[in-house]
């Protein structure tokens, strides 16, 4: 029977249900090791995140729209992947963004009418990019537009121009 009692005493310690005192530490130093590995970890995500770049991936402002005698006299070529119109007029060719200066939303060629229009709040503008109606603050922005040495037609969608510049074919 003594036997019994010193099994039951080492399996109490051993499964720490008893209340001594060796018990409590362990369960403390367990309940500690645990905290410390979940922080570790969490420090590392958190590190990993900050460390890792936090970019965005753009395409290039600078389209490559062909040459020059795919746009055909008085037409408007809308390229609504890159945002931008395509005019050639009388004068020559320039370009329009395709972003209205209200709230930039894409606009849409109306071929029948004639105009420019967006369909978020209806701002309307002629073929050279001024409003006549809606609430849009200013024009549509002319982009910069430059035939380069191999005579392809290249739009610099991120510089927009003071003045009206045609490129003459």
């Amino acid at each position: 029977m003594a036997d019994e009692g010193k099994k039951d005493e080492a399996k109490k310690k051993e499964n720490c249900t008893g209340s001594c005192e060796e018990c409590s530490r362990r369960k403390f130093a367990r309940f500690g090791l645990g905290a410390v590995a979940v922080a570790g970890a969490g420090s590392a995500v958190f590190g990993y995140q900050f460390l890792s770049p936090n970019a965005l991936y753009e395409p290039s402002p600078i389209v490559d729209a062909g040459k020059p005698d795919r746009y055909p006299p008085d037409s408007v070529t809308p390229d609504l992947q890159s945002g931008i119109y395509i005019v050639h007029g009388a004068q020559g060719i320039y370009t329009l963004s395709a972003v209205c200066t209200h709230l930039g939303c894409l606009t849409a060629w109306k071929p029948e009418l004639g105009i420019i229009a967006c369909p978020c709040h209806g701002s309307k503008f002629h073929i050279d990019g001024v409003k006549f109606d809606g609430p849009a603050p200013r024009p549509l922005p002319w982009l910069k537009t430059w035939v380069d040495d191999d005579g392809n037609l290249q739009i610099d969608r991120s510089e927009t121009l003071a003045q009206k510049q045609f490129v003459r074919i």
